[in-house]
């Protein structure tokens, strides 16, 4: 495997990123589109609005959002995490996303070591995840990285969908 490294993302950096996903985001058929779009119902111009620079840059320089990046040869976009800070002991893992050709080589679970140990450097003691019910490989990422289920919720979105979602937790030492 190439040689990926997990960075933290800067403002030049975020930018690139919010280009790659809406990029991506053009190819209706593509895993990043049935994967935000289609299985979770959700309108196309929220995903849009989320995966904006605007909205990206708006949480990194709230200072409650960390976005790391995994990159190939220091330039190539591999993938990324955000994690929102809740308060001086929580943050949750909001969004993990590894791009079409790069799944399951390992670079999941670097964004989020990497994540996890600079959390736990910030004195964080527990960290939270939400996954689909039915997410099986999102699941399994989460409960092979330590993870522990701690309840079911359903999420309601103002359009009207709901989905079920898993809380996992975990907890630093």
């Amino acid at each position: 495997m190439e040689a990926v490294a997990v960075v933290r993302a800067t403002e030049k950096r975020i930018k690139a990123l919010s280009r790659k996903l809406n990029q991506l985001l053009e190819d209706k058929n593509g895993r990043l589109y049935q994967d935000n779009v289609v299985k979770f119902g959700i309108p196309e111009e929220y995903v849009k609005k989320a995966f904006s620079e605007e909205t990206l840059l708006g949480a990194a320089q709230s200072e409650k959002a960390i976005s790391y990046l995994a990159l190939k040869n220091g330039v190539e976009i591999l993938g990324f995490i955000q994690v929102i800070a809740h308060n001086s002991l929580t943050a949750e893992v909001d969004r993990i996303v590894i791009f079409p050709g790069y799944e399951r080589r390992g670079i999941g679970t670097k964004l989020l070591k990497r994540a996890m140990a600079d959390q736990k450097r910030k004195k964080v003691r527990t960290i939270i995840v939400k996954a689909g019910k039915d997410e099986a490989h999102a699941r399994a990422f989460y409960e092979k990285s330590g993870f522990i289920l701690v309840k079911q919720e359903i999420l309601k979105f103002p359009w009207g969908k709901s989905i079920p979602l898993v809380v996992y937790r975990f907890r630093m030492i």
